[in-house]
């Protein structure tokens, strides 16, 4: 849940503008034989990396000086090999990919690279993810090929952070860096343009003929921004999207089969880090109480969840860190226990009144649980959880709203969220648990505070000792235990339905954010049409 996160909006979908070039409407044409409209939930707020857009790397428009290969490994990008570390961790240097150009033919160089970074860690820069990037100490251009960046502490991911777009110094550093125009017509050395965007419909890309890895061989290619569930399944079944992400039930009913046209369609399942949770606000009086707390957590099947809700497409959650992962925590899973939990209130002095609902000091055990409007998963998800409190004697109004309704009242309301990261430990944990940045838009959305887990997110973030990163994560998942100040309820796979007319789609480990970075269109550069 870091930054935009919550709302999915950090770093990964992109649409807009009709591919015909006629003026924009609601409803893409189907795509041509080079081109592919994709139906997602979510849009960017900024095209600009300096404001965070495409931080984890996979914008297509911008390339940063590593990249991610399908096994999510790292691998050069604007960078010509992989950094060279010091022995003490704390200077890695770059040597750069020569000939590139950006998409206005302006060359690239060290000096955008130091400015992107540099830019991004400016007080003056509206960036909500820039304490990412905490562990720099400088960053220095050296002649137009080499960047080399001092750390002020051993930061073991750091290259990981290196996947973040380069933007172009020569029009970016030449305007205002919050509002600009580069913020909505961005320029970058990607494998695709932005052609348009139509804010709240769609984006339009068109291939890059001076790419530097090659000339893209989908030519077009929009993303339309649908966000309820269901208008964006119809869609796909009527033929005006050539694929989609959708929830496991209604990807079911139309994956692996014939469409519209008799166009055969298949089912690509990814494997991600993105859970759903449950915000537990620390200043509110129901879900502030640790009993209530623990008393939550395992009073919900999240085995049921997974079954009932998702079709059997995630597993159950039990922290930000998958069962799977080998940074999981074992023993902290929390088998479902509603005998258990009835207990913790009874002696915590939270008692069951004549309708049922537990009431302690006057306080009643009531409380709203918002959820984004149109979005299935997350409503199925709130209504579940509620379901199951109330077994418990905790009441749980589950309420439908914009994040525009829901951002002001996260601070004593809770929220059906998302987040993950598959990258490393940090990326995902910190923002959503150190006390530092409770309350700071969408980081640690319930104001947790722990004293422990604080101390052992900054150990696991500066240490460059494998096993003491280790324990300081394990430090983090059972403390959640003691006091979850959320509830994690399932780990999703993503689940996404594509016209079966290109050869070269697979997918990789995914993050929480599933837009035009992840799903089977990361690599959309690298498709080819399928021969007849």
């Amino acid at each position: 849940m870091t930054a935009r996160t919550a709302r999915g909006v950090a770093a990964a979908t992109l649409a807009a503008a009709l591919i015909t070039g006629t003026a924009a409407c609601s409803h893409p044409a189907a795509a041509g034989a080079d081109s592919a409209v994709v139906g997602i939930a979510t849009e960017p707020e900024s095209l600009s990396p300096l404001l965070g857009y495409g931080k984890d790397g996979n914008s297509k428009i911008f390339d940063g000086l590593l990249t991610h290969d399908a096994d999510m490994r790292l691998k050069p990008a604007l960078a010509e090999a992989l950094p060279e570390v010091s022995a003490d961790g704390l200077t890695y240097t770059y040597t750069l990919r020569r000939g590139v150009k950006f998409s206005d033919g302006a060359p690239f160089s060290a000096e955008d690279v130091a400015f992107t970074y540099r830019t991004i860690l400016d007080a003056k820069t509206n960036n909500a993810s820039k304490t990412e990037l905490d562990a720099i100490a400088g960053v220095e251009a050296r002649g137009g090929d080499t960047v080399v960046f001092t750390l002020k502490y051993p930061y073991a991911p750091f290259a990981e952070r290196t996947v973040l777009p380069i933007a172009p110094e020569h029009i970016a550093g030449r305007q205002d860096v919050n509002s600009g125009d580069f913020t909505t017509r961005p320029v970058g050395t990607g494998p695709y343009l932005l052609t348009g965007w139509s804010k709240g419909e769609k984006l339009s890309f068109t291939a890059n003929p001076g790419y530097w890895g090659g000339e893209p061989a989908v030519k077009k290619f929009t993303m339309a921004v649908i966000k309820d569930d269901d208008v964006r399944a119809t869609r796909l079944r009527s033929g005006e999207l050539d694929a989609a992400i959708l929830p496991p039930n209604l990807a079911r009913a139309l994956g692996d089969q014939h469409g519209t046209g008799d166009k055969a369609r298949r089912t690509y399942a990814a494997k991600t880090f993105d859970y759903r949770t449950v915000t537990l606000p620390t200043h509110h009086a129901v879900t502030g109480d640790v009993a209530v707390r623990q008393a939550l957590d395992i009073a919900v099947d999240r085995g049921a969840m997974v079954d009932k809700l998702l079709d059997g497409a995630g597993k159950p959650a039990y922290g930000p860190v998958p069962t799977g992962s080998p940074w999981f925590a074992a023993g902290t899973e929390r088998p479902y226990d509603l005998d258990r939990a009835k207990r913790i209130l009874d002696d915590a002095g939270w008692k069951a009144g004549e309708d049922g609902i537990r009431v302690k000091d006057g306080v009643r055990a009531s409380f709203p649980l918002w959820y984004t409007s149109g979005d299935k998963i997350r409503q199925d998800h709130a209504l579940a959880f509620a379901s199951d409190a109330k077994k418990a004697g905790i009441e749980v109004k589950a309420e439908a709203g914009t994040w525009e309704v829901i951002e002001p009242r996260m601070k004593t309301e809770a929220v059906l969220a998302g987040g993950g990261s598959p990258a490393d430990p940090d990326f995902d944990q910190y923002q959503l648990l150190t006390s530092a940045l409770g309350g700071d838009g969408f980081n640690n959305m319930a104001r947790y505070a722990n004293p422990a887990v604080d101390s052992a997110l900054v150990d696991g973030r500066r240490s460059g000792d494998q096993a003491a990163r280790r324990a300081a994560y394990d430090t983090v998942q059972r403390e959640l235990v003691k006091n979850p100040g959320y509830v994690f309820l399932t780990h999703i796979d993503h689940v996404y339905v594509v016209d079966d007319r290109w050869e070269g789609l697979t997918t990789q480990v995914e993050p929480h954010d599933h837009g035009l970075g992840s799903g089977p269109w990361w690599n959309v550069e690298s498709w080819k049409p399928k021969q007849k």
